[in-house]
């Protein structure tokens, strides 16, 4: 099997991670509603899941650095399967969020080590367009598991979902087994090592770059369900159809995000793409109720924030090209925290300002973005001049 097509199975794993992340943000009302809590009380679960994710996936890809990445992948799979079906089992909000951190501990481990292998097995010059097609996996859960996840809650009840998830993890399960070869594990990068490399500016402003524009991005994802039914009003039967269209203009944001940073840049991919994301975030609260408009909106929205993932992950890999396995782990984690805080924040908001305010505070995350690109670029600058025989 060509190197291309493997990558492909890796983007079908991701696809179930980031269904079964994602997915709380689709159903977000109906959980709320099912457990008898607020909607900003349930959309800490993201908050609890993004934690869990971000310090636990440095812990355990170092303990598991010598492991077989095919085994690796299986095991942690396996893990994460488990975990969705604690997740349909188990009663009660406490046991929810208990099943909950299992899956993010899981996730982090399968999501790194599919960026990982695809890195490696890609071809020269195609490495970001590979990272691009693993992260198509998560911008397709997006377009087919968040909408779909929505109809299924509608019809069975929201922890139908959950086993849906499982019951597909098993198949992947098995097509891994058959299609990923064996690949040798790394070198144990110690936590203290990785961490050292926080000790550099560069590193610290490109991670930071991930914090703000995904902080920004998911302030406002969170609550996307009640927002469109609360702010723009959209009716309950369209709610699925705006998920849909929001997903598959991530798709191809993605997809032209990859292609971009190898051709264009990853600065010019980065600054266009946010830009563009802001715009639309204004745009999306001046919308009022205009149907038409709000998928429009949800396209712009999609298409820029998700244009930025595949170049910002490139960026990272290339800035530290002998530790782009530890790169992804930092950034993997930092991604993961930037959800937490802004869901975090998002729910503080919606209780203490108002629903229709988390757009603008997402715009200020996005901003701080761009401008730390520009810092960043600044840095490169100055370092090239430094290194310059001339």
């Amino acid at each position: 099997m060509k190197s291309t097509w493997k990558i492909y199975v890796l983007a079908l794993v991701s696809f179930l991670v980031g269904t079964s992340n994602y997915i709380i943000s689709g159903i977000l009302d109906k959980i709320a509603e099912t457990l008898g809590t607020s909607v900003a009380a349930a959309g800490q679960l993201i908050t609890v899941y993004s934690l869990a994710y971000a310090v636990g996936t440095p812990i355990l890809m170092v303990l598991t650095a010598k492991m077989d990445r095919r085994k690796l992948l299986l095991y942690s799979l396996g893990l994460f399967i488990a975990a969705n079906l604690l997740t349909f089992i188990l009663p009660g909000f406490g046991l929810f969020i208990a099943a909950r951190i299992i899956t993010a501990l899981a996730a982090g481990v399968v999501t790194v080590n599919a960026l990982s292998i695809a890195a490696k097995i890609a071809l020269p010059g195609k490495q970001a367009s590979a990272i691009a097609n693993v992260t198509m996996g998560i911008t397709a859960s997006l377009i087919i598991g968040v909408p779909l996840g929505r109809m299924v809650a509608s019809a069975f009840g929201w922890k139908a979902v959950f086993l849906a998830i499982a019951i597909v993890g098993v198949i992947a399960m098995l097509v891994i087994a058959a299609v990923i070869p064996r690949m040798q594990g790394d070198k144990p990068v110690p936590l203290i090592k990785q961490f050292a490399l926080l000790k550099k500016p560069q590193v610290l402003v490109a991670l930071a770059i991930t914090f703000f524009w995904l902080g920004g991005y998911s302030l406002a994802y969170t609550y996307i369900s009640p927002f469109l039914l609360e702010v723009t009003h959209l009716n309950e039967s369209l709610i699925s159809a705006a998920l849909f269209v929001f997903g598959i203009a991530s798709l191809i944001g993605s997809k032209v995000g990859g292609y971009s940073a190898d051709k264009r840049g990853i600065i010019f991919t980065l600054v266009s793409g946010m830009v563009l994301h802001v715009i639309s975030l204004i745009l999306l609260s001046l919308v009022g109720q205009s149907v038409i408009a709000v998928f429009v909106i949800l396209i712009l929205w999609s298409f820029a924030a998700w244009s930025s993932a595949p170049a910002q992950q490139f960026n990272l890999v290339k800035l530290v090209p002998e530790s782009s396995g530890v790169m992804l782990s930092l950034n993997s984690s930092m991604m993961q925290l930037a959800m937490a805080v802004g869901a975090g924040i998002g729910g503080l908001l919606v209780n203490r300002v108002s629903l229709a305010s988390i757009t603008w505070f997402g715009v200020l995350g996005v901003l701080i973005a761009i401008i730390a690109v520009f810092v960043l670029s600044s840095m490169a600058s100055r370092h090239s001049a430094v290194q310059s025989p001339n």
